[in-house]
């Protein structure tokens, strides 16, 4: 099925692509409701269609609530940190006279305080709660100060002196390499023998590059409200990602069994990544205020200490050597890369694996070695980010292939092309899985056509010969993305569904919706199971005491894990209901159909809610749960070998920008995206997240730029110093189309994960800037372009800012 997205209105003004641009975009706007695919079930009635985000209407009204909307219990306080003003010192007192000498001011809370383990319960076991001996980072939170009001504990907060003996600190990652700093071992994979290879190679290059980090920056903060219950039994309300990991981190602070924690999250303002682990903080954060003190306790942070306190994107560095043949195809690489993971380890070893796992994005590399440091600074603790370290591996690839095609005076995308995997050879990953459901030798040529790549290109090369100031550039990037957790231990999910006597359905999975539509696509499939309309099925909220144990909502596997769970719970429900029926009716249970709201046997049709009461009244029962554990994939993470994924998403985005040599700005011309999501369980919301990732990685490799000074301070801390992109960045034309065919492994629906595998549509954008430096610099030389290609950035690879 091909759906279109409906273009940004833009005034095209005199620029004959922005007005083309116009033209193709309203003659592909996409008719607002799709048919259901014909490859649907026949009885589908809500999945592959577009229906609406279950909570759309309530937050369009301002009805949806988030934890900083919910009633607050008599009695509670408020919390704010108390951060570090220093990258690096001993911690040799905290004084808090002043703070707690203000009215209404009821305590402040320190390391001290914490009836546990004084270390979180993070994997590695490296992070304290609160700051004790020493502080590690500009914004570690040394502690809380609690009052009547959220804005006396900030101003209290503020009135806490903290006395710190400097130590060095490490603030990037060259200095962490000359100094050994890490937080985790070094990991080296290895096929063929890359130096031979690159020895006997026709043409050779070696290169560096530089990649920023990301702030998530989510509508929502990052807030917990921490309620103590009765017999040391504890309710949290957290925007969590991880309700299981949050649950297992306050109990562990706290000293207590998991069962005595109870952990709930309706939705969030937005995730990405961001609040995987580090959710956990805060909550850790408000229990043991809470327990110290005995009264509820909330805290959220402000925009500013947000910013100062939280871990971003990991900022990337690389070094690379690379061998190639006539055509532009890859014979051996050498490839060195160094993630800035902060303080602390967090996700940085798998965030630095996946990294390492989508180093070859979509090409075969057969005699390479691949060197992955995860670096020790004294900065945020960097954590989990849409696409969890793909981005990084996919992007410099990407960068050597674009050099390469330069270096050999051909088109990038033919040099793109002679590179990727093949359907029966040249299929076997670097860390050892085949390649089994290839759809790029399609896909690629078909947006080729359809996006007019080779006559825009021809276009470009004479505008860009007759114009001395403004350069455009024009590349076509392919994505390959592997979908599953790497830990094979966390592709496992539950569900449990319920029918009531009236017909309704209320289903409770370990999901969490952070706005990506999970709930209505988990609502969608349990409601074609049991053949009701979709408006008979209520999901309710993430809840630790519903469904235990539950893995994070991460790695794009939402949908796959938690809808497949889901399925198999309504399943378990239709088919006591169909063993009923046909007792009643005298036929097999195999012959019973649920469709549109009825149950049909060969003898009779009833209405489903007819049926669930006279299965009521014969002891029938009527709710079950599902689990679902996802088949095929098995790891070793000591050799990083094996078949970490159950299935690749793929796609490809054709992206036209225009750079100022003069100011370095840039603008985003034109943007047509071909992705595949399998068999759309509703395209509506699939479209909407391909636009939303394209645009958010559009955002990391041109605006979003993190600045740490030389004191370790992150100088872009607020909306006012670091900038997402905004409706004005988004071209005229931007078109999404998508890829026709179901998911060829056995996934719920047909369908393939889509949160994240789009983000690195993105890079296409940062591929076109560069072509766009090279036309203005002219030569085959290798563009240094820093991301993100900020208008500094841009000038210095122009030549023209030192």
């Amino acid at each position: 099925m091909n759906t279109h997205a409906t273009p940004v209105s833009r005034d095209a003004g005199d620029d004959p692509v922005a007005a083309r641009a116009d033209a193709q975009g309203a003659a592909g706007a996409m008719a607002a409701q799709p048919p259901v695919p014909a490859s649907a079930p026949a009885h589908a009635i809500a999945m592959g269609r577009s229906h609406p985000h279950e909570s759309a209407r309530a937050q369009v009204a301002g009805l949806a609530h988030y934890i900083d909307d919910l009633p607050e219990l008599k009695g509670t306080l408020y919390a704010a940190p108390i951060l570090s003003p220093v990258a690096h010192g001993r911690l040799n007192a905290v004084r808090a006279d002043a703070a707690l000498a203000l009215p209404g001011v009821r305590g402040v809370v320190l390391a001290a305080d914490v009836p546990g383990d004084k270390l979180l319960a993070a994997f590695a076991h490296d992070e304290p709660v609160f700051a004790t001996d020493t502080v590690q980072h500009v914004g570690q939170v040394v502690g809380l100060v609690v009052a009547d009001s959220v804005m006396l504990a900030r101003r209290a907060a503020r009135q806490v002196t903290l006395d710190i003996t400097p130590l060095p600190a490490v603030l990037t990652v060259q200095e962490a390499l000359a100094r050994e700093s890490y937080v985790l071992p070094p990991v080296f994979v290895r096929r063929g023998d890359a130096p031979a290879a690159l020895a006997q190679a026709p043409h050779r290059l070696q290169g560096t590059l530089e990649v920023g980090g990301q702030e998530h920056f989510y509508l929502e903060g990052q807030i917990a409200y921490a309620l103590p219950l009765e017999q040391r039994q504890w309710c949290i309300y957290s925007s969590t990602q991880h309700p299981g990991e949050v649950q297992h981190w306050v109990a562990h602070a706290l000293g207590l069994d998991n069962h005595a924690v109870r952990v709930e999250c309706r939705r969030m303002g937005g995730g990405f990544g961001g609040k995987e682990t580090q959710a956990g903080h805060l909550a850790v954060w408000a229990a043991v205020a809470a327990h110290k003190l005995g009264r509820p306790v909330k805290l959220r942070l402000d925009r500013d200490d947000d910013f100062m306190v939280t871990g971003k994107r990991h900022p990337f560095a690389y070094e690379y050597d690379v061998g190639y043949d006539d055509s532009g195809r890859i014979t051996g690489l050498k490839l060195h890369m160094a993630a800035n993971c902060g303080f602390s380890a967090d996700l940085s070893g798998p965030v630095a694996d996946r990294a390492v796992f989508h180093a070859d994005n979509a090409y075969f590399l057969e005699d390479v070695e691949i060197a992955s440091y995860r670096c020790k600074t004294n900065t945020q603790s960097h954590t989990a980010f849409r696409g969890f370290g793909g981005p990084q591996g996919v992007i410099v690839i990407e960068a050597i292939l674009g050099d390469i095609a330069r270096a050999l005076g051909r088109d990038a995308l033919d040099v793109r092309l002679a590179n990727l995997y093949g359907t029966t050879e040249r299929n076997v990953t670097h860390y050892q899985m085949p390649v089994e459901d290839n759809v790029l030798h399609d896909l690629l040529p078909k947006l080729e056509r359809t996006a007019h790549y080779r006559q825009r290109q021809a276009a470009i090369a004479a505008w860009n010969a007759g114009s001395p100031v403004l350069k455009r550039g024009m590349a076509i990037t392919p994505v390959k993305f592997g979908i599953s957790f790497t830990a094979t231990l966390f592709n496992q999910a539950g569900a449990l569904v319920h029918v009531y006597t009236d017909g309704s359905v209320q289903v409770n999975h370990g999901g969490t919706e952070m706005g990506q539509g999970l709930h209505t696509k988990v609502a969608q499939i349990v409601a074609d199971e049991l053949g009701v309309p979709m408006e008979r099925v209520l999901v309710t909220a993430s809840d630790t005491a519903k469904v235990p144990n539950a893995s994070a909502t991460a790695a794009s596997s939402g949908t796959d894990l938690n809808g497949r769970a889901a399925q198999f719970a309504a399943r378990n429900v239709r088919e006591n209901l169909a063993a009923f029926v046909c007792g009643l009716d005298g036929c097999g249970a195999g012959s019973i159909r649920f469709e549109g709201g009825r149950v049909i046997s060969p003898v009779q049709e009833r209405a489903w809610e007819d049926v669930v009461h006279a299965a009521y009244a014969n002891r029938i029962q009527l709710w079950s749960d599902g689990f679902y554990r996802t088949p095929k994939i098995h790891y070793d993470k000591t050799t990083l070998t094996g078949r970490p994924f159950y299935y690749f998403a793929y796609g490809a985005a054709c992206t036209e920008v225009a750079i100022d040599t003069l100011t370095g700005e840039s603008r985003l011309l034109a943007v047509d995206i071909l992705h595949d999501v399998g068999r759309s369980i509703n395209p509506a919301i699939d479209v909407g997240q391909i636009e939303g990732a394209f645009v958010q990685g559009m955002g990391w490799l041109t605006t979003e730029q993190l600045v740490w000074n030389d004191r370790g301070v992150l100088s872009t801390h607020a909306p006012s110093t670091y900038k997402i992109p905004a409706t004005g960045d988004v071209p005229a034309h931007f078109k999404v189309d998508l890829w026709h065919e179901a998911n060829r492994e056995d996934n719920v629906g047909g369908s393939k994960a889509v949160g994240e595998p789009p983000f690195m549509l993105a890079i296409s954008v940062y591929e076109a800037l560069r072509n766009a430096v090279a036309a203005a610099r002219g030569g085959d030389a290798p563009v240094q372009l820093q991301a993100p290609a900020t208008a500094e950035n841009v000038l210095r690879s122009l030549g023209r800012l030192g």
